[in-house]
Parts: structure tokens; sequence; C-alpha cells
């Protein structure tokens, strides 16, 4: 699933393929923006904003793009097969002389001045991959609700721009609470590393072909994905359940040992599978 490392190789990729170039073919598969055309104008660069892309473009526009769950841009050299999905999936096609730009499921994609920017990422906290990291502020605004869960904070992007739910139980874990711990409850010597932490993480990870977060070559991640497989600390059981409002699926990671604070209650029960992390 794209987090803020994913998004910011996507922006890279994006970049080096587009940037300096004239596009020669413009297709925006959205209805509003049917009758787009980008044709002539040169890519400036390819910027990423937590989990956003701003694609900006010659004349003082700016396509934005946002990948959630599913979406994804692929590049490809002339005459190389599209692979990136069935062509209904297909959002917008952004092509040069020399590459072509496919954004597949994009459940985001917003043609806009670059002046009305903040209209799209206004709202985001500090980048953790971004010129305007400031930890100071992130941990502010992380603690703005202290009663709020440690692992609903992370994941909002008001406070710090770039966690997903893999990093989020990959934080609570390495913090030694579970996600549902009111932040205002973490140890202030926990709560005070964790940005740097955050970003420490992401950072290790934007040039990583696969995500790690142990330093093992055996195992990359400590908790995320590996229920009910025994906790690379202490042996027990890593338990799952979703996290949030209901309204998406959150599968959440932790151990029950090595974090400290609340569960869901009753405990979930552990399945004989798990995802692939």
């Amino acid at each position: 699933m794209p987090e803020g490392d994913t998004v910011w190789q996507t922006a890279r990729r994006l970049h080096t393929a587009l940037a300096g170039h004239v596009l020669t073919r413009s297709d925006l598969r959205v209805p509003k923006y049917a009758t787009a055309d980008l044709t002539g104008r040169t890519v400036l660069d390819v910027t990423p904003r937590g989990k956003h892309l701003l694609t900006r473009i010659e004349g003082g526009l700016t396509l934005h793009s946002h990948l959630r769950m599913d979406g994804s841009w692929k590049v490809y050299a002339p005459g190389e097969r599209w692979s990136g999905g069935p062509g209904h999936q297909i959002r917008v096609i952004l092509g040069t002389a020399d590459r072509t730009a496919v954004g597949y499921r994009l459940p985001v994609l917003d043609l806009l001045r670059t002046t009305d920017e903040e209209r799209a990422v206004g709202h985001l906290g500090p980048d953790l991959l971004g010129p305007d990291w400031d930890p100071d502020k992130a941990l502010s605004n992380l603690l703005r609700d202290p009663a709020r869960p440690l692992g609903e904070a992370l994941l909002d992007q008001r406070n710090l721009a770039g966690i997903g739910n893999i990093y989020k139980s990959e934080l609570c874990f390495l913090l030694r609470a579970t996600p549902w711990l009111p932040i205002g409850d973490l140890p202030a010597e926990h709560a005070a590393r964790l940005p740097a932490l955050a970003k420490k993480i992401l950072e290790a990870n934007r040039d990583r072909p696969v995500r790690s977060t142990t330093g093992r070559r055996d195992q990359n991640l400590y908790v995320y994905g590996r229920a009910p497989r025994p906790c690379l600390r202490c042996r027990t059981s890593i338990r799952t359940a979703n996290q949030g409002d209901g309204s998406r699926e959150r599968p959440t990671y932790w151990c029950p040992t090595c974090q400290q604070g609340p569960a869901p209650h009753p405990q979930p029960s552990t399945p004989l599978t798990s995802p692939a992390p």
C-alpha cells in the first residue's frame, strides 16, 4: 500500500521521465477534464507532498493526484507493453517523445492552477520527507488531542504527512505502545522521540525497493502482516484487529507483550494466515 516513501519514489520516477520535456500526448480520463489538452506544454517538475503528487506544468498548471490504496503511476518506454492494469482503469496518460506516464486507478485527479495548490494540500501537516519538515510542529499537532488513540493520530495527515497503515503499526511497536493507547498517555520520552523516529524510518526506506524497519535480512517488518507468527523480540503471537471508525479497513498489528496499553476487547481471534507484509 502506498505510504510516504512509496509516493516519494513515484515522484522521483515521474520527475526523471517527464521533467524538462514537452508533452506530446495528454489524456485525462476524468469527465471534468475530458476536454483539457496539455500537449505542447513542458513538464516543470513532479513533487511529492505527503501522500499527494503534484505534477507542475508550463503555463501555471498542476496535475494533482493521490494513490490512496490501489492507485499507481507507471512509466513506459516507446513500444513497451503497458502492464499496470486493464485499459478501463487508466485515469491519465502523459506522454513525451521518450516516455509515457500512465496513472492507474487514481481515486483523486485534479487539474488546478499552481497558485491554488494549497486547496489540495494546504491541510497537511509537516511532510516527513519534505523541505517543510518541522518535528516540533508535528509533535504539537499529535498531542493536540491527548485522548486520541496513538494509531489514529499517526494516520491523520493533518498532524504529519506520510505515515500509512504499515508505518503506524511499526512505529507503535518501536515505541512499545499499542495503537489504542491515548497519545497523551505515551511516556514523555517516547513522545519526544516519535517525530525523529518516524522521519528516520521513512528516510531509510525512500531509496529501498523493499520496505524494512528491522534491519534484518530474514524479516523486514516487526509486526505488520505477521499475525499469528511470533514476535521477533519476545516470541508472543502477533495480534491483528481493525482500527478506526469502520469506514475502511485499517488492519493493525501489535505484540500484546512488548506493547503496553489498551487493545480491542474482546481480543480478536488470530487468523490462520496473514497477508504478506
